[in-house]
């Protein structure tokens, strides 16, 4: 396995200024946001030359990407579910020029007026159709980021995605963070959904007990995003569960942890991440 970062914290500077941290940081792989007017990668008008250009400076860094990511909530809404398959299409070709075989996606909110559930039986599959079928043509992968405010949320959930959309392109981008705070079993998706994990993203949960105990479940404040290595999951355990079931993918570091700095956060989590690698 090898350890890479999500490089949303650095939204504001260019894909070059990220390769350069990571190279400084002895940070391999890179997860690149490609949402539309990305500074790292803007798909709409990425060319063959573009994409020669891009992994010129990733090899000379000797760094590598690992997927592109579109992350939105509008795949279930009515009025914009259009433009983003339309978006999706072109972060497709993106990767296809780039040889990476992984687009990382979330599943979006339930669609007014029905419940997750109902939208991942009756909307998602709709929705996912065009974006699927482009997707295997290019040999490309679509990886949905189990983000709990979203359809994907408990165990039940998972299932009932894979059932009602079957395609072996579509998998997971595994976040084993929003199933912790929910006291659902982060580690039983990894055997039982082994064939689904494309990618894999590395981000903590902290729970404070006292606070949960004080406040109750319903309350604030009772947990949040860390790095790992700062939270409650034991990552040599779930890298194992990882290793067993025949991944050997990238661990991505999604950095949400208010309380460290930018650098300091990746640079503190991949240390952490190093050792079971």
């Amino acid at each position: 396995m090898k350890v890479g970062m999500l490089t949303v914290p650095f939204a504001d500077e260019s894909l070059e200024d990220v390769m350069d941290f990571a190279e400084s940081a002895s940070i391999p792989c890179l997860e690149v946001i490609s949402n539309p007017g990305s500074k790292h990668l803007n798909p709409v008008g990425f060319t063959k030359r573009k994409a020669e250009k891009m992994q010129e400076e990733l090899t000379n860094r000797m760094l590598e990407i690992t997927s592109l990511a579109y992350y939105t909530i509008d795949l279930t809404n009515p009025k914009k579910v259009k433009s983003v398959q339309n978006h999706a299409k072109k972060v497709i070709d993106a990767a296809a020029l780039l040889g990476v075989d992984t687009v990382c996606m979330i599943p979006g909110f339930a669609t007014p007026g029905m419940t997750k559930m109902e939208t991942i039986e009756q909307v998602l599959p709709k929705a996912f159709k065009p974006i699927l079928t482009h997707a295997r043509k290019k040999n490309i992968r679509i990886a949905l980021e189990n983000y709990f405010m979203t359809c994907l949320q408990g165990l039940d959930t998972f299932e009932a995605m894979f059932r009602c959309i079957p395609d072996e392109n579509f998998g997971l981008n595994y976040d084993p963070s929003h199933l912790y705070h929910q006291q659902c079993d982060h580690l039983q998706p990894v055997s039982q959904f082994k064939d689904r994990i494309f990618h894999v993203h590395a981000k903590d949960t902290l729970v404070d007990q006292a606070q949960r105990a004080h406040a109750g479940i319903y309350g604030d404040g009772w947990w949040r995003y860390v790095i790992p290595g700062f939270g409650n999951i034991n990552w040599g355990e779930f890298i194992s569960h990882l290793r067993m079931n025949g991944y050997d993918g990238v661990l991505s570091i999604e950095h949400e942890d208010v309380s460290q700095d930018r650098e300091e956060g990746f640079v503190r989590g991949a240390w952490h991440l190093e050792q079971y690698c």
